[in-house]
């Protein structure tokens, strides 16, 4: 394992640019954490961003404490790996629509009407982006 003070390397942004699911946790949450599944992407500024609804518990929790982490981890079958980001979180009013639209065609087939329907649900639901700021970033590469 390895560790560093916080920047995302060109390998870690290649890595995080495939459609894996993320293990979200935020603090000021229940004990042990309870991370939850998460449709991310890493931007070329080396943030993290994700989207959700504005009073989900996750932002209420984030608006108290504004410090979370994300795990991503290789699927089953390859080599194992794996990346932890943790840092500061902002909550976002602009971009969440945009971000999920971008992530719904990256995690689903959306010439299936039913994910169509789905997206379409989602765009229409108000919605925050969250940008996590690394400030710790850990990886494992066998």
């Amino acid at each position: 394992m390895s560790a560093d003070n916080g920047s995302l390397t060109a390998g870690d942004l290649e890595f995080l640019r495939r459609p894996l699911y993320g293990l979200l946790s935020v603090a000021g949450g229940p004990l042990p954490p309870q991370p939850r599944p998460v449709w991310f992407e890493a931007t070329a500024e080396g943030t993290i961003q994700l989207f959700t609804g504005p009073d989900s518990p996750k932002v209420r929790r984030l608006r108290r404490d504004p410090r979370a982490s994300i795990v991503v981890a290789a699927p089953v079958g390859e080599r194992e790996r794996w990346l932890s980001v943790a840092g500061r979180v902002t909550v976002e009013p602009d971009g969440a629509h945009e971000l999920c639209a971008r992530l719904a065609a990256r995690y689903w087939d959306l010439d299936d009407p039913a994910r169509a329907d789905q997206l379409a649900e989602m765009l229409a639901a108000d919605q925050v982006r969250l940008v996590i700021h690394p400030e710790n970033v850990s990886r494992y590469m066998n």
